[in-house]
């Protein structure tokens, strides 16, 4: 049976914080959708102290940006858009479309067709999140997305120029210096000067979530992303140092960022808390990291593999770096996980930087139903059929008696009118 050492917050208190953002969101978005650009102004000068005479970045102020920006920092970026763009390329080829002759006569098939315009969140505040600008535009484009919009807000009044490099680099047709809720409500509802989209994708805080989730049937989105999750499941061939580096690592997000250990080794588990007290002494971000620990830090005893799965899986990380010997199992155990990083050799690190699968991951055990962004989010599935007369007789007879079964009259004389026209004379 498994053997908490350590909890975090629960559920309730997690809700009750939940329920402030909903109403703080819910009125800006009411605000911009009367007001429009007059109040996407109004929020990005109380929240981000901007007001320029345009959002929208222009071609020369990109270019100044990119200038200003050293080669070595230009190299880097291009070299994680490729591994971005590589991985996505890879995912779009085994996305095919299919046209098949089920019965003779009746030809059904699906297309995969982009969405045509997205509009993308790469988030500031904190952290300038630079390969958010990689995760969405440059998969949104591999999936052949017409208009890809940007929005990024500013970095203490000024261009966050990195950021608007990467976007610009990734593809983003256009580029807008906004923030937070006002600005997923601009691409979401559309201003004068902003063209709605039809879906909105990227990370971000609690109120861009949240925005995310009360925008959601006008446009499309990919997911509700939460506070950063990393989970670390080890035996008893890990080493604390290791442990607590992967948990703090992503613990610097926020506050709110969960981290856990599950783990076959008591000694390990007993271990980390001095172990994390150790690194946060030297951690440039342990403000931070040690309130995300010390709040939504989980330690689990378990076991045996079996049970360590069985606790992950009901957990739904984000994350799950897997510091055990035998990976394999793991791999082909373990169901309920945004993204997998097996072995000591990785970490969370690559994948939200560099390494080429997507950061945009699921979060607060929407893992259970859902993957991460993808370029498959980008493209809608669908379906078409053309049958010849002869098999619309066929398929006609079977559809009269099952609409006829429903009670649905209208239906069957839409199938009744193709019996009678092509029976005869088919």
């Amino acid at each position: 049976m498994a053997t908490f050492l350590k909890k975090g917050k629960t559920v309730q208190e997690k809700q009750s914080a939940d329920m402030n953002v909903q109403q703080a969101v819910a009125d800006i978005i009411q605000d911009i959708e009367d007001r429009g650009d007059t109040a996407v102004r109004i929020f990005s000068e109380k929240f981000d102290h901007w007001s320029p005479e345009n959002f929208r970045l222009s071609k020369d102020e990109i270019e100044a940006a990119i200038n200003d920006l050293s080669d070595d920092v230009i190299q880097d970026i291009q070299f994680a858009q490729e591994q971005i763009g590589n991985f996505a390329r890879h995912q779009r080829d085994a996305i095919q479309d299919i046209e098949v002759e089920t019965r003779p006569g009746v030809v059904i098939g699906h297309k995969n067709i982009p969405v045509t315009s997205v509009g993308c969140y790469v988030p500031g505040g904190r952290y300038p999140m630079v390969a958010s600008a990689h995760m969405s535009i440059v998969t949104a484009k591999v999936a052949g997305v017409d208009r890809v919009i940007a929005c990024t807000p500013p970095a203490n009044g000024e261009i966050p120029k990195a950021t608007v490099a990467a976007m610009h680099m990734a593809g983003a047709d256009e580029i807008y210096l906004l923030g937070g809720v006002q600005a997923m409500a601009a691409m979401g509802i559309g201003t004068e000067t902003v063209d709605q989209v039809d879906m909105i994708v990227g990370p971000g805080n609690a109120f861009v979530a949240e925005a995310k989730r009360q925008l959601f049937g006008r446009v499309g989105i990919d997911l509700l992303a939460g506070p950063t999750e990393t989970l670390v499941i080890a035996d008893e061939t890990a080493d604390v140092e290791m442990v607590a580096t992967d948990i703090l690592g992503q613990a610097e997000h926020g506050p709110t960022s969960p981290g856990a250990l599950i783990t076959t080794s008591r000694t390990l588990a007993e271990s980390l808390e001095g172990e994390i007290s150790r690194q946060l002494q030297t951690l440039p971000t342990a403000d931070v990291a040690e309130k995300a620990w010390r709040d939504n830090g989980v330690i689990i005893v378990v076991e045996n593999e079996k049970e360590a799965v069985q606790e992950a899986d009901t957990l739904a990380f984000e994350h799950v770096q897997v510091l055990a010997n035998d990976l394999d199992y793991y791999l082909a155990n373990l169901k309920n996980y945004g993204a997998l990083f097996l072995g000591p050799e990785t970490n969370v690190a690559y994948g939200d930087k560099v390494i080429g699968t997507n950061h945009t991951l699921p979060t607060k055990e929407a893992a259970k139903y859902t993957g991460g962004l993808w370029v498959g989010k980008f493209l809608k599935n669908c379906t078409y059929q053309q049958v010849t007369k002869e098999a619309s007789v066929e398929i006609g007879k079977y559809a009269e008696r099952l609409c006829e079964l429903e009670g649905f009259m209208g239906h069957k004389r839409q199938a009744s009118l193709r019996v009678e026209r092509y029976e005869n004379n088919s």
